[in-house]
């Protein structure tokens, strides 16, 4: 019975994974949860990876995951840096990979059970998906404003553009501000996120640009 059990929670888990490496998420848990506690419309527009600008595909993976090219999942190192850290604040601990698994079917919060979960479902993600796809769905699911979900709603709200025409120091705004769009806004950018966003266009240059994203020349799979 318990091996059955294991065995259709599997099933099930990839039934709910699998599907997105080739049909765009509806929704996801973030937005269902704010619209859920702020009763407030959200803006959520779907665009493929093509048409979002290669400035900010490289700056998000500059700013939150500097080895998503390379790594299955999870940045041991960065794990260990926060681990070390004595409960002070870190940036990094979270790739990408894991923060589309939060995004997408998880809740708010730091507890054991929802990063057990978050573990899981990143493992999942990286064997069902490319990294392309993984990227594509981020950029897309990550909030960027208030209500705010995705590329393309962020460049049209907070730019009047599409996604495809951000600039760098545009992409870098929108990546400086991503620990915290509802406090930080990339329109109106404070000191901190000006200088953060600088940093970030520094890494974008150490990195070599978008050609350190080879997967973004390839065709979706």
């Amino acid at each position: 019975m318990i091996i059955f059990s294991m065995i259709s929670a599997v099933i099930v888990s990839v039934l709910l994974v699998l599907p997105w490496r080739w049909i765009a998420p509806p929704t996801s848990a973030f937005m269902l949860a704010e619209i859920w506690q702020t009763d407030n419309a959200i803006d959520y527009r779907w665009v493929p990876l093509a048409q979002i600008s290669p400035q900010l595909a490289i700056a998000i993976v500059a700013s939150e995951d500097q080895k998503f090219p390379e790594h299955y999942g999870f940045d041991m190192d960065s794990i260990l840096d926060a681990l070390s850290s004595k409960g002070k604040r870190t940036r990094g601990a979270s790739t990408i990979s894991q923060q589309v698994a939060k995004n997408l079917y998880l809740w708010g919060g730091r507890s054991y059970l929802r990063k057990g979960v978050e573990a899981y479902l990143t493992l999942l993600i990286e064997s069902l998906w490319s990294k392309r796809r993984i990227l594509e769905v981020y950029l897309n699911v990550a909030e960027f404003a208030p209500g705010v979900y995705g590329a393309e709603a962020a460049a049209q709200h907070l730019f009047s553009k599409s996604a495809n025409r951000l600039t760098l120091y545009e992409s870098s705004l929108l990546a400086a501000v991503l620990p915290n769009p509802k406090r930080m806004y990339a329109a109106s950018p404070s000191d901190y996120v000006r200088g953060r966003a600088q940093d970030i266009r520094q890494e974008v240059r150490q990195l070599g640009g978008p050609g350190y994203l080879p997967f973004l020349r390839l065709n979706p799979m």
